[in-house]
């Protein structure tokens, strides 16, 4: 049974986290190139979030309404 905990660690420590330990040591090399990645991922997001909304914008427009969808609507 520790050998199972012990793989997960291994797995989470030594693979998954070092994006993260590469943050973090870039951080302390430059500043600017750690933050330069928090804004690009805002960037996306903010692109993502007004595409969204305007589909919902069309969505609503057209009047399109599927009540089949929940049958306690129709």
């Amino acid at each position: 049974m520790r050998a199972f905990f012990e793989a997960i660690q291994w797995l989470f420590v030594d693979f998954l986290f070092k994006p993260l330990d590469w943050i973090r040591a870039l951080e302390l090399q430059t500043w600017f190139g750690a933050n330069l990645i928090n804004w690009v991922f805002m960037i996306i997001c903010a692109g993502f979030t007004y595409y969204w909304i305007k589909q919902i914008g069309l969505t609503k427009e057209a009047d399109v309404q599927d009540t089949t969808a929940h049958s306690f609507l129709g």
